[in-house]
């Protein structure tokens, strides 16, 4: 299994539109194959700081949603409402 982590910081004032656009993205997330589980979390010091952790299968799974129609349409929305380019680690356990 990996982790993957999705850093977003948000433009002034799009928090409630950004919640409303990420509840579509996480249920689009739920079909695609080798997605196990994922949340969404806010920043406590900053609300316009978005922090994304998904469960994935492997590394390839992770590859195709990211690379997939589906994910782009999805987060064609979210993409207009950030101040710079989501981050995105991916985490391998050494175990």
């Amino acid at each position: 299994m990996i982790k993957v982590l999705i850093e977003r910081v948000l433009a002034d004032d799009m928090e409630s539109t950004y919640d409303s656009e990420i509840r579509k993205s996480l249920t689009a997330i739920m079909t695609a194959k080798g997605y196990i589980s994922g949340a969404s979390y806010r920043n406590s010091n900053n609300p316009n700081m978005r922090t994304i952790i998904t469960n994935w299968d492997n590394v390839a799974c992770w590859n195709r949603w990211h690379k997939s129609k589906t994910r782009r349409e999805v987060n064609k929305a979210i993409i207009l409402m950030l101040n710079q380019d989501e981050k995105i680690n991916v985490l391998i356990s050494q175990s």
